[in-house]
């Protein structure tokens, strides 16, 4: 069979450039395409310098023309990196995307500490702030956010943003979100491998109209691997908040997320821990605190890292509560929980500002102004 270079220029389009957002050929990345019967070699430059992004743009080329094309297709695919030797430092990765001020990485070490039902919570009390906010439910395996926002039945809607279709966020609280669990059902589980992963956040990453965003919240899978290396290569991550709880086995995995922001390959702002069911007290004895899980672990692991330390939140049923019934329990008003959550919204508005040097100073005054924070010098 002899192959068209446009039937395979066509099928070039369907392919994200790992962390640029734009397909191959308007991209620019595909230099050369020459085909000869059933042969077909194609000249690709790329500007993400990791074996991971060389090797999934190898696999993508492959599986696309061999499924778009011609099945037995032999394919030579020359992989060129263009970027610069030595990068400078706290150069944050991945492209600007329009309307998006400030993202920002909410990650635990370890599993059922709390992380989805806190990013929750931050996104609504940003909301009730007057910020415009979205959250990313990037926990592909196990995706929270439909029901902490009460939108499990929605399914977002496309609409059409010049000449290309985009998905529309669901929005509920005044807080725009997207999740895999809106293109699954629910007692569906996602068996995927981590460039499939990557691949359905690319695309609810750079396939969705945000709009105006002041900030957009992760939600990241627990751990370190695939899903964050992906993410930190693709978006340009303001910085990173790491939930814990206070007993040790959670602190020594909180000690490993915080390292992987502040690796050299994906240098990431920390900008604090927050510490989860710090203490628990009982409705009939309101002035006694049990630290059932040890106390002030989080708060020592922080000064121990030289990071902030945002807060602590009580082991308190109506928490677990309201984010079951999909109502975050930061939406009661006048209660301990609502300071608690507004406290620590505050100290991650206040790290975003300092450590944003390129926000100008009238800028800086509006957040923290609109946070109820005192405005800060940067660093």
């Amino acid at each position: 069979m002899k192959i068209n270079k446009q039937d395979i220029l066509k099928a070039l389009e369907s392919i994200t450039v790992p962390g640029e957002g734009q397909n191959m050929v308007e991209s620019g990345a595909v230099k050369n395409i020459m085909t000869f019967g059933d042969e077909v070699i194609v000249d690709i430059t790329i500007k993400n310098p990791s074996l991971q992004a060389k090797k999934r743009t190898e696999v993508d080329i492959l599986k696309t023309i061999h499924e778009q094309v011609y099945e037995k297709a032999k394919i030579t695919i020359n992989v060129k990196v263009d970027a610069p030797a030595t990068p400078k430092a706290n150069v944050i990765k991945g492209n600007p995307i329009p309307g998006i001020k400030n993202i920002i990485a909410i990650a635990s070490g370890k599993g059922g500490v709390g992380k989805s039902t806190v990013t929750a919570n931050l996104a609504v009390t940003l909301a009730k702030m007057g910020f415009k906010v979205g959250v990313l439910d990037a926990d592909i395996y196990g995706p929270s956010m439909p029901i902490m926002f009460d939108v499990e039945s929605e399914k977002p809607l496309a609409v059409k943003i010049g000449e290309k279709s985009k998905m529309k966020p669901i929005e509920n609280y005044g807080v725009k979100i997207l999740s895999i669990g809106f293109f699954t059902q629910p007692n569906q589980a996602v068996v995927w491998r981590g460039p499939m992963a990557a691949k359905a956040l690319n695309q609810m990453i750079f396939d969705a109209h945000w709009g105006d965003i002041d900030f957009l919240l992760l939600d990241l899978p627990p751990g370190t691997g695939d899903i964050h290396l992906s993410i930190m290569q693709s978006l340009p991550i303001t910085g990173a908040v790491v939930v814990s709880t206070p007993q040790h086995v959670a602190l020594a995995d909180a000690k490993k997320g915080v390292s992987m922001f502040q690796q050299e390959s994906i240098n990431v702002p920390v900008l604090g821990i927050i510490e989860n069911m710090a203490y628990f007290t009982p409705t009939e004895l309101p002035d006694n605190k049990y630290y059932i899980f040890g106390k002030e672990g989080a708060k020592h692991l922080a000064e121990d890292l030289k990071v902030p330390f945002l807060g602590e939140l009580p082991l308190v049923q109506s928490i677990r509560e309201a984010g079951d019934v999909g109502r975050p329990a930061a939406l009661q008003t006048a209660t301990p929980l609502e300071k608690a959550f507004e406290k620590i919204t505050q100290n991650v508005v206040q790290e975003v500002v300092t450590r944003n040097d390129d926000l100008p100073p009238t800028e800086a005054i509006k957040i923290t102004t609109m946070a109820g924070c005192a405005a800060v010098k940067k660093k």
